[in-house]
């Protein structure tokens, strides 16, 4: 079979803190029924809902609202216990004096929206009003009391930023909960894990293979990060490392945490349960 016709196409989130799980993907995955497809975390949780992308990350709410269809793969996410770097709110004022006022956000993440609303309405007791713009700060906070960035946007904005006070949404998390979060989780279409099981197996294998080759020897890829994004060697070596790729009990207790407030303040129409893909076909599930 061609690359013009792949068995399963792959979905890539275009941004660093990915680069870990993808770095050396391509080249360990090395099949030609695959196909990878590079976009933005909404993006691709609308392709993966369509059946568009058979399988890859995708926002952590994304899975909650569709989590029915798919299987998680364990072992790989991009999570984060206290402060994330990526996920930044700028504000004026501290979030208790913002908590009903105007907050602009970002049209690319699913997660990290959701995650700023419970912190919010639930832990600082809010009724915010809500905008989407592109994310450019300047315009954001033209009339805002608040702005949402994520990915490399935040990280850029947070680099030559002097305006505003920054709140690490990964850092109010902990403080509320003293839990982990879970912003992206690798998903696997279900009617792809029964009619490919062992290129979901193959590409399981890569994916970790290349998680752990960019943790023993991430220099290149923090080169990379360098020539695309900015920054120094040494930025990019402690971003990498805080945050986390691992997907096992405590993650899964922090997305758990998640999902019921999301239920709870109306954001999920359901409970959501996780259900993790092995090898010998038979799903764990965790309420």
């Amino acid at each position: 079979m061609s690359n013009l016709d792949p068995k399963i196409r792959i979905g890539r989130i275009n941004y660093t803190n990915v680069w870990p799980i993808y770095y050396y993907f391509p080249e360990l995955m090395n099949s030609t029924e695959v196909d990878i497809i590079e976009q933005v975390p909404t993006s691709l949780n609308k392709a993966m809902a369509a059946g568009n992308i058979d399988m890859g990350p995708i926002s952590s709410f994304a899975y909650g609202e569709s989590f029915e269809q798919y299987l998680l793969y364990p072992d790989l996410s991009v999570s984060a216990y206290g402060e994330v770097n990526s996920i930044l709110l700028f504000h004026e004022k501290p979030l208790r004096e913002i908590a009903n006022g105007r907050i602009v956000l970002p049209t690319t993440s699913a997660t990290s929206v959701n995650l700023l609303k419970i912190i919010l309405e639930k832990f600082y007791k809010g009724k915010p009003t809500y905008e989407y713009a592109q994310p450019n700060i300047t315009q954001m906070m033209k009339e805002a009391d608040a702005a949402l960035l994520i990915g490399d946007d935040a990280i850029k904005e947070n680099w030559r930023n002097t305006a505003y006070m920054i709140t690490d949404l990964g850092q109010e998390w902990a403080k509320w909960t003293g839990q982990w979060i879970s912003f992206a989780v690798w998903a696997i279409r279900k009617q792809t894990a029964e009619q490919y099981p062992e290129l979901v197996a193959e590409a399981f294998n890569a994916f970790m293979a290349s998680k752990a080759k960019a943790h023993l020897n991430p220099d290149e890829m923090i080169q990379k990060a360098q020539s695309t994004v900015g920054g120094t060697a040494e930025y990019w070596h402690h971003y990498f490392h805080t945050l986390c790729y691992d997907f096992g009990t405590e993650q899964w207790e922090g997305l758990a945490t998640y999902y019921k407030y999301c239920y709870e303040l109306g954001f999920l129409p359901k409970p959501v349960s996780i259900s993790l893909w092995s090898e010998n076909k038979v799903a764990r599930v965790t309420e």
